[in-house]
C-alpha cells in the first residue's frame, strides 16, 4: 500500500470567477483557508477570490519551523495565482511575514510591489512596533508566556465551537507543540525586527483592520502600522478580538469591499460563485 502524498507546504485555490479584481486571502498560524469562510461568504461576488494554504496552518507541514525563509513560502503563494493577485489579504502571522518580504525585496533592489502585482493590501490584526525601544523582556515574555492561549484562540476559531472546553485545551497544547520553539521564535524574529521595516516604499493604497478587543495583535499596534504606511487607513472594528475574519465576519467584509472599490473603481458586475 502507498503512503499518503505529503501534503505540499503551499497551494492555491480559485474560489470565485468574477471578472476581478484578483483577491489572495493569507491565512494565520494555526489556522487554515477555512479561516476565511464566514468572511468569503460576503464578498462581492464580482471579486475573483483566492485562498492559499501556507506551511504554518492548522495540519502543520512537517519540518516548517526548522525553515530560516518563510517569506520565500508567501512568495510562492504570491506567485501561484495566475495574472498575480492584485489584492492581498494577510491576517496576522500571515501580514508579518508579508511586510517582511515586500520589505526585503524592496531593499534588494526589487521592486516589490511591481514584482508581485500587488496594487492594494488589507492587513487583518498584523504586528507592529515603529520604534526598537518598544520592545522589552515584559513584551517577549507576554507573547512566550501566552502562547498558549493564543493557540487557545486559534483553535477554538477553527472549530468553530463545536468541541469541549477539554478538547479545545487538548488541541491548543498540540498545536502550541507543533508550532514549538523554532516556530515561536521566527514569529518573533520578525516582529523584533518590524521596527526596521521600510513602510515608506510600502506605498499601496493599503487598509489595516484590528478588533478592539484583540488581546494578542493589539489595536494600538494597528493604527502606528496605518501611521507609517504612506497611503493607508485604519479600521478598529468593536465587539471582537484576533479574529474579526471570524467575529466580525459582515462588518469586516464590507470594510475590504468599501476600500476595494475606492482603491481600484471596481465595475459592478456580478461573478459566479465556484463550488467548494
Amino acid at each position: 500500500m502507498n503512503a499518503p502524498a505529503a501534503p505540499s507546504p503551499v497551494s492555491v485555490r480559485r474560489r470565485t470567477e468574477g471578472p476581478g479584481p484578483r483577491v489572495l486571502l493569507l491565512h494565520g498560524l494555526i489556522v487554515d483557508e477555512s479561516v476565511w469562510e464566514r468572511t468569503l461568504a460576503l464578498l462581492p461576488a464580482r471579486y475573483e477570490i483566492w485562498t492559499a494554504q501556507l506551511p504554518w496552518r492548522a495540519e502543520t507541514v512537517s519540518g516548517w519551523t526548522e525553515l530560516p525563509n518563510l517569506r520565500g513560502w508567501l512568495a510562492r503563494a504570491l506567485e501561484a495565482v495566475p495574472g498575480r493577485a492584485e489584492i492581498v489579504v494577510a491576517h496576522s502571522v500571515a501580514s508579518l511575514v508579508l511586510l517582511d518580504l515586500l520589505d526585503q525585496k524592496n531593499k534588494g533592489g526589487v521592486d516589490a510591489l511591481r514584482r508581485f502585482g500587488i496594487r492594494a493590501l488589507v492587513l487583518a490584526s498584523p504586528f507592529y512596533r515603529r520604534r526598537a525601544a518598544e520592545f522589552d523582556w515584559d513584551t517577549l515574555g507576554f507573547y512566550l508566556d501566552g502562547f498558549q492561549r493564543f493557540s487557545g484562540e486559534a483553535v477554538r476559531t477553527h472549530t468553530a465551537g463545536r468541541l469541549s472546553g477539554a478538547a479545545e485545551r487538548a488541541l491548543a497544547r498540540r498545536a502550541r507543540d507543533q508550532v514549538g520553539p523554532y516556530g515561536w521564535l521566527g514569529f518573533a524574529e520578525l516582529y523584533l525586527r518590524t521596527p526596521a521595516l521600510r513602510t515608506d516604499r510600502i506605498n499601496v493604497p493599503t487598509l489595516v483592520v484590528s478588533g478592539a478587543d484583540d488581546r494578542i495583535g493589539r489595536p494600538a499596534e494597528s493604527l502606528a502600522l496605518a501611521a507609517a504606511l504612506p497611503d493607508a487607513v485604519a479600521r478598529v472594528l468593536p465587539g471582537c478580538g484576533h479574529f474579526p475574519l471570524v467575529e466580525a465576519a459582515d462588518r469586516f467584509a464590507a470594510e475590504i469591499g468599501d476600500f476595494v472599490d475606492l482603491a481600484m473603481g471596481v465595475p459592478l458586475v456580478e461573478g459566479k460563485a465556484v463550488g467548494t
